[in-house]
């Protein structure tokens, strides 16, 4: 039962990933926005939701390691398996410019992350400080963006002239919606049945949340950066995993510190924190230098995600 419960759940992140995409990109161009600003906000809100939902409910049930390991084990999925898998599918490429002020938000939200870990806990101080950092950067976005005009944004049109003619609003909210109830409840069957299974195998609450309910929640990235990548919208690809990242470290565990305070576990902060911040580092040097990325780095990202995986399992006492 659980093996098709998950199979249930994967199918339907797939399916509304594409209706994400879709809509969002229906949006964008309604609104005269770029693909970028909506991954970064609409799309990167949206495929955070599960993680909110699974880390919120953890910290109120009493289970910070899960709480906590949801979002660091998502943020080195998004990095390394998300973009990896993405890059495979086609190579990556964009404008540097755009994406350098999220890349450096991404960045110094992991940092701020980690300080965190040294200290072992996320208050309900920290957890405003997020928050309100988030909605300033969300402006800024926003600003940034409206006041670049149209000029810079003919190369854009020329990636998603598969859309044209654009849907209409209505039409495009829609999808986005029904995209993401049908991504909500597919996460939620996929970690369901993926959990019931790792249990059964006895591995612990803090390897369980930073793998198998982080990957579960990570599926909507997967999915909508796959059909991204697809379609060729390769701003979404990129927005929606540094969005997501900085959503992930911002909202979630800003809102679940407000909510209920949580630790941060010794081992992930020596272990999986540095891990990230070290991923993080990485990805945004390549982003910075190259402008793109191809199927050799795809490759490496993929192959990092299964090592970490690896050595949890490996480690962990069961």
């Amino acid at each position: 039962m659980v093996y098709a419960l998950g199979t249930i759940g994967f199918i339907l992140l797939f399916a509304g990933g594409e209706l994400l995409v879709r809509g969002a990109v229906g949006i964008s161009k309604r609104l005269g926005l770029s693909e970028f600003l909506i991954g970064l906000t609409v799309v990167g809100f949206a495929t955070s939701a599960p993680e909110l939902f699974v880390s919120g409910k953890a910290a109120l049930d009493g289970l910070p390691s899960l709480a906590v390991g949801n979002v660091v084990g998502s943020n080195i999925a998004n990095l390394s398996l998300v973009l990896g898998i993405a890059s495979l599918i086609r190579p990556v490429r964009f404008d540097r410019s755009d994406i350098r002020p999220d890349a450096m938000m991404m960045l110094a939200s992991t940092v701020a992350l980690v300080a965190l870990g040294f200290l072992g806990w996320i208050g309900r101080l920290a957890g405003l400080f997020f928050v309100v950092a988030l909605v300033a950067y969300v402006g800024y976005s926003y600003r940034t963006e409206t006041a670049r005009g149209t000029a810079e944004e003919d190369w854009r049109d020329d990636e998603v002239e598969e859309f044209e003619p654009a849907p209409p609003f209505g039409p495009s909210v829609l999808f986005v919606v029904v995209g993401v109830i049908a991504m909500l409840a597919g996460a939620n069957w996929m970690v369901s049945g993926a959990t019931e299974i790792a249990r059964a195998f006895g591995v612990s609450e803090a390897v369980v949340g930073l793998t198998v309910v982080a990957l579960g929640t990570s599926l909507p990235e997967i999915a909508t950066s796959v059909v991204a990548a697809v379609r060729g919208s390769c701003d979404v690809a990129v927005g929606n995993v540094l969005g997501s990242n900085i959503y992930n470290i911002l909202l979630i565990l800003g809102l679940t510190g407000m909510i209920s305070p949580v630790s941060i576990a010794a081992e992930i902060a020596r272990f999986d924190l540095p891990i990230l911040l070290a991923l993080s580092v990485v990805v945004v040097a390549l982003l910075m230098t190259t402008g793109r990325l191809r199927r050799g780095t795809g490759m490496v990202l993929c192959a990092v995600y299964a090592s970490y995986v690896g050595v949890l399992y490996a480690t962990s006492v069961l």
